[in-house]
C-alpha cells in the first residue's frame, strides 16, 4: 500500500502536484488513509464523477465492515445529517431542508449579504493591512448562515473554534474535539428549545415546526432536526469560508487574473466556477462504503471497504480539463466536482456561490491596491486533508 501521510507538509501545501503521480500511475490506489487505515483512493475525473453517482456506494456507516472505518464519533443528536444518510430518509429531509435553497429565497439574501461584506470592509478599511481570513472570509459567511437559521446575534459563539476542532483534531488534545461537540450539541438543543417558545421568520423555526407539527412520511426525528441545524451551519460556514479565501489567494497570486477581472467585472460568475475547480474547499468527498463488490476505474473495490473520492485530483484531470493547472477565469468547459454530484450535490452550492460572488467584488471595487503582506512561501494551509484551507491570508491596501 501507498502510505498517503496528511501530515506531510508538501502534500498540504501542495496536494495537487502528488496527484499528477498518482493519476499517472492508476486511477484508482490503496493507500493508508488519514486515520492510519486502509482506504481506497480515486483520482481520475470520469472515475470520481462516476462513482458521487453511484448507489451502490453508501454513506451511512452501517455498510462499513468491521475494522474498515474509524471516523470521528459524533452523538446522535449530531450525526443523524445528510452526510450520513442514504434514501430513502436521505430524499425526505433533503426534500424539506431544499426548501431553504430555493432560487428565491437566495436571492433575497443578497441585499443583506452585500450589507455585511461592507460592514466588514468599513471596520478593516483604516488598517491598512488585516488577516483578510479572521475579518473577512471567515465572519460574513458565518453572519450569513446565522442570519438563514435566526441564530441571535448575542449568541454567535466561537463557531470558528468548534469547527477547527473537528476538522483539525490535536491527536495529542483528544479532550478538544470532544468539548467542542458537547459545547455544539448544547448550543444547538438550547437553540431549538427557545426558537419552539418563540418562534420567527427563519429556517430553524420552519423545521422545528416540520417537527411538530407534519405526520407522516415527513415528519423529522428530534435528532435529525438537532443534526440539521447542526450541518447548515457546519458546512454553510465551513466550505464557503475557505472558497472565498482560496479565491483571494488565487488572485493574488496570478496578476495577470486579477487584472482581466478589475476590467470586466461580469466575468464573476464564470470566475467562482474556476476558483472552485482550481483550489476548492472540499479535497476530498465525504467517503463511501460499497454495499456489494463495485469495480471502480478497473479496480474491484470489496463491499465494506471505505472509499475516498478525490475531488482535488479531479478537478485538475488533464483528460478532462485543458491545461488544468492554469488559473483561467474566461475557461468555458468547467463541469468541475468541487461542489459535488449526483443526489448528494451541495444543497447550499447557490447561496456559497453568491456569497462568494459578492466578498470577492465588494473587496476588489474597494481595495484597487490590494496585495499579499507575506510571501506566498510562508503562506499556511491547514494540516488536514479534509479540508483545503489557509490558517491565516494576510494582505495590504
Amino acid at each position: 500500500m501507498t502510505a498517503l501521510d496528511p501530515t506531510v507538509k508538501s502534500l498540504i501545501a501542495d496536494p495537487y502536484g502528488a496527484y499528477v503521480k498518482l493519476r499517472a500511475e492508476a486511477p484508482v490506489h490503496r493507500v493508508v488513509g488519514p486515520d492510519g487505515l486502509p482506504v481506497w483512493l480515486v483520482t481520475r475525473y470520469q472515475d470520481v464523477r462516476q462513482a458521487l453517482a453511484d448507489p451502490r456506494l453508501a454513506l451511512d456507516r452501517a455498510h462499513a465492515a468491521p475494522g474498515n472505518y474509524r471516523g470521528f464519533s459524533l452523538p446522535p443528536a449530531l450525526d443523524a445529517n445528510l452526510l450520513n444518510m442514504d434514501p430513502p430518509d436521505h430524499t425526505r429531509i433533503r426534500r424539506l431542508v431544499s426548501r431553504a435553497f430555493t432560487p428565491r429565497r437566495v436571492a433575497a439574501l443578497r441585499t443583506p449579504i452585500e450589507r455585511v461584506a461592507e460592514r466588514l470592509l468599513d471596520t478593516i478599511e483604516p488598517l491598512g493591512r488585516a488577516d483578510l481570513l479572521a475579518s473577512y472570509a471567515a465572519p460574513l459567511p458565518i453572519t450569513v448562515i446565522c442570519d438563514l437559521l435566526g441564530v441571535p446575534e448575542g449568541d454567535r459563539l466561537d463557531f470558528r473554534t468548534w469547527t477547527d476542532s473537528l476538522i483539525t483534531p490535536d491527536p495529542a488534545r483528544p479532550e478538544q474535539a470532544r468539548a467542542a461537540v458537547k459545547a455544539m450539541l448544547g448550543f444547538f438543543t438550547g437553540l431549538i428549545e427557545r426558537k419552539r417558545t418563540d418562534p420567527a421568520d427563519d429556517l430553524l423555526s420552519d423545521l422545528i415546526a416540520v417537527r411538530d407539527e407534519e405526520g407522516g412520511g415527513d415528519r423529522l426525528g428530534e435528532d435529525e432536526l438537532t443534526s440539521l441545524a447542526f450541518l447548515i451551519l457546519f458546512a454553510g460556514y465551513e466550505n464557503t469560508v475557505h472558497l472565498i479565501a482560496n479565491a483571494v489567494l488565487a488572485l493574488l497570486t496570478h496578476p495577470e487574473q486579477l487584472a482581466a477581472l478589475r476590467a470586466e467585472p461580469e466575468l464573476i460568475a464564470g470566475a467562482v466556477e474556476e476558483f472552485a475547480r482550481f483550489d476548492g474547499p472540499a479535497p476530498l468527498a465525504i467517503r463511501r462504503f460499497p454495499r456489494e463488490d463495485v469495480e471502480i476505474g478497473g479496480t474491484t473495490v470489496p463491499a465494506g471497504e471505505t472509499v475516498l473520492l478525490s475531488l482535488a485530483s479531479a478537478n485538475r484531470d488533464p483528460e478532462q480539463f485543458a491545461d488544468p493547472d492554469r488559473l483561467d477565469l474566461r475557461r468555458r468547459e468547467n463541469g468541475h466536482l468541487a461542489l459535488g454530484h449526483g443526489i448528494h450535490y451541495c444543497l447550499g452550492a447557490p447561496l456559497a456561490r453568491m456569497e462568494t460572488e459578492l466578498a470577492l467584488g465588494a473587496l476588489l471595487r474597494r481595495f484597487p491596491d490590494l496585495a499579499l503582506d507575506a510571501p506566498v512561501e510562508r503562506l499556511r494551509h491547514r494540516p488536514t486533508m479534509r479540508a483545503r484551507g489557509l490558517l491565516e491570508l494576510p494582505v495590504r491596501y
